[in-house]
């Protein structure tokens, strides 16, 4: 069964401010597929990824988001999570003590002692094992399992460590939430190379992006336009090269235009 994620007429603020922010988003997501979300700064595109992974600072008005049939706004953060939803993080935080392959550990044992709460986690050669394999098919150097997660990172390491995030965790549905955001054109590259090799059949993904460039990488089978918190224009991968082209103007224009008829 291909796993999909259905959101309709979502209507979401900052919590405490009724001034809304997504005002009636419509969007599937299918294993399988990869969509690119385009917007200028401002129009919705990670309060969107916030409130899919349940982000206590915004705060849901109106609409559903479904997994599966199953109500995800219902669901704590980790439910989500364990349903098959990942969020790869504009910012990722540092978290010094922690060893990236330790953090990896006791995310997998939590997920298994949700499931069974008499689990004893994953065996540890086990887990070195899967971390091996799965930092080789990333193409990161074994070394980086025992540094900290994230503290004295580069861009480019900090967006690696999160792509092994989401090999490690196997989501169904991957938000990347504006993965190329201070990456040079190596280190985009590189980032842009795991997502590729993770995406396929067991895995879609919502590419949120400002800048066509990254979709000279992740090649999407959608794209769509947020503008003042709406999806207003969707299309293949032409649509990225006339943004590109054309900037947002005429998608402002257009839009405008759609609010008088």
């Amino acid at each position: 069964m291909v796993a999909t994620l259905e959101i309709r007429n979502l209507h979401a603020s900052v919590e405490g401010d009724e001034s809304l922010i997504l005002r009636g988003v419509d969007l599937t997501v299918k294993q399988g597929e990869i969509h690119a979300l385009m917007g200028p700064n401002g129009s919705g595109k990670s309060t969107l990824a916030n409130v899919l992974m349940g982000n206590p600072a915004y705060e849901v008005h109106e609409g559903t988001v479904l997994l599966d049939g199953e109500d995800v706004l219902d669901m704590e953060p980790d439910e989500r999570s364990r349903a098959g939803l990942f969020l790869a993080f504009q910012y990722p935080v540092a978290i010094p003590g922690v060893t990236v392959a330790n953090f990896l550990r006791h995310a997998i044992n939590a997920r298994m002692k949700a499931e069974d709460p008499d689990s004893k986690g994953i065996p540890i050669p086990k887990f070195a094992r899967m971390m091996r394999e799965k930092m080789s098919q990333l193409h990161i150097d074994h070394a980086f399992a025992g540094r900290y997660l994230n503290e004295g990172f580069s861009g480019g390491e900090k967006k690696r460590a999160e792509v092994l995030q989401m090999a490690v965790l196997e989501p169904r549905i991957a938000v990347l939430d504006e993965t190329d955001s201070g990456l040079d054109i190596d280190a985009l590259r590189i980032v842009a190379d795991g997502v590729n090799s993770l995406t396929g059949p067991q895995m879609g993904a919502l590419v949120i992006t400002h800048y066509q460039r990254m979709l000279n990488y992740i090649k999407p089978d959608y794209v769509h336009v947020m503008y003042d918190g709406r999806l207003v224009e969707s299309g293949g991968p032409a649509l990225a090269l006339e943004l590109e082209e054309k900037g947002y103007e005429w998608i402002r224009e257009k839009h405008l235009a759609q609010l008088e008829v």
